[in-house]
């Protein structure tokens, strides 16, 4: 099957399922970081619930380059249907229809799924099997840990927000969605707004508070330091899908896709001048020749070109050389959402059962995320042939 529908939207599904498949390898990486560290008293406050002895740096550059952008990739993406949706379906269908397949998936994530997760969490921390007592220490002491669940909720929210405010919206992003389209063969000027755009979102927000901080009540919790970030690329989508993606900024006759090739050099290119700064402004700071201000700012503004550039790169990449499908894309798009919301259970099992084994991190690592994107794809498949977890999978 491959029909002209298809050809117009196969790319886009096919990069949401890559960055999928992309967060189950990010997260099997974690645990084989070398800044990696485990936090008996809170197992919450470690880096990752699961710590092997085995490190590689390979991988801190694997997880760092994933974290500059793939969730403000995944809001995007996310975003791009929305416009119409809300257009076709009016604003109280579309949030009935969001309520079935966002909040009650994250609300069975975020207890059942991550509750099956944490255990091994849990006893790499006490030494025992006592199933009351990680119960009660997963609801108080970790606070009802959310997981990756966490982006299944903001995405809802997001989407509350575009329904309250879409009479408002409507007309902006029209005129935007003209302008944005208007600009296909200068791609230049494209890419230096988006940069700019990111950047307002984002520097200044990190600059204000931690970039690690997370906040929240309950398992609500979201990153203080991207949460701008990550609605701004989720109105972005919006925009970019108001007439359809076969007339928008990526249109087949677009310079701004053709030239595909150009930003996924220089988004390895930044990327790699990002991690060579480092070094130098540690050292600039250490003697006085920056204040910590101006050494994050710098910083920063080069990570927000580097978030800019991935995410372009991956978007025009996968519409130049990845639009068409076929059976394993069609699968792996259509299981997306279950990999996404199961996988964490597979990756902390597998992490907890290679910890005594004498292999390298990479060893590991790459057991870990092909037996947890295995299984997660093959659960998912399984579960919804039912026909009642199919309309919320």
């Amino acid at each position: 099957m491959n029909n002209s529908m298809d050809n117009r939207t196969s790319w886009i599904d096919n990069l949401r399922s890559f960055v999928t498949v992309l967060v189950v390898a990010h997260h099997s990486s974690l645990a084989y970081t070398t800044f990696a560290w485990f936090d008996k008293v809170a197992y919450i406050r470690s880096t990752h619930p699961v710590v092997d002895t085995a490190r590689s740096r390979g991988l801190d550059i694997f997880e760092d380059f994933n974290d500059v952008f793939f969730m403000s990739l995944m809001f995007l993406i996310s975003g791009i249907f929305v416009f119409r949706s809300l257009q076709q379906k009016g604003a109280g269908k579309f949030v009935r229809d969001r309520f079935y397949r966002l909040f009650i998936p994250f609300a069975i994530g975020v207890t059942v799924l991550m509750l099956a997760a944490y255990y091994p969490a849990y006893y790499i921390a006490h030494g025992k099997h006592d199933i009351p007592a990680y119960v009660a220490d997963f609801f108080t002491v970790e606070a009802w840990p959310v997981g990756p669940p966490w982006f299944i909720w903001v995405l809802f929210a997001f989407n509350l927000v575009a329904a309250g405010i879409f009479p408002l919206l409507r007309p902006m992003m029209e005129r935007g969605n003209s302008w944005l389209t208007g600009q296909q063969q200068h791609p230049g000027g494209v890419v230096l707004c988006w940069w700019l755009f990111t950047w307002i979102l984002y520097v200044p927000m990190v600059l204000m508070t931690d970039a690690g901080k997370w906040t929240g009540i309950g398992p609500f919790d979201f990153q203080v330091s991207r949460v701008l970030l990550y609605f701004g690329y989720f109105l972005l989508g919006m925009l970019i899908g108001v007439r359809g993606l076969s007339n928008s900024l990526f249109a087949d006759t677009s310079a701004f896709v053709q030239y595909w090739w150009c930003w996924l050099l220089a988004a390895l290119g930044v990327y790699a001048a990002l991690k060579c700064s480092e070094a130098p402004l540690v050292a600039m700071m250490a003697k006085h020749e920056l204040s910590d201000i101006q050494a994050n700012l710098i910083y920063r503004s080069i990570w927000v070109l580097s978030c800019t550039l991935s995410g372009i790169a991956f978007l025009t990449t996968f519409k130049r050389l990845l639009n068409y499908t076929g059976s394993w894309w069609q699968s792996l798009s259509a299981n997306a959402y279950g990999i996404y919301l199961v996988h964490y259970v597979f990756v902390l099992w597998c992490q907890y059962a290679l910890l005594d084994l004498p292999l390298p991190a990479w060893p590991k690592f790459l057991i870990t995320f092909i037996v947890s994107w295995m299984l997660s794809w093959g659960l998912t498949a399984i579960v919804r042939k039912n026909h009642i977890i199919r309309k919320y999978l």
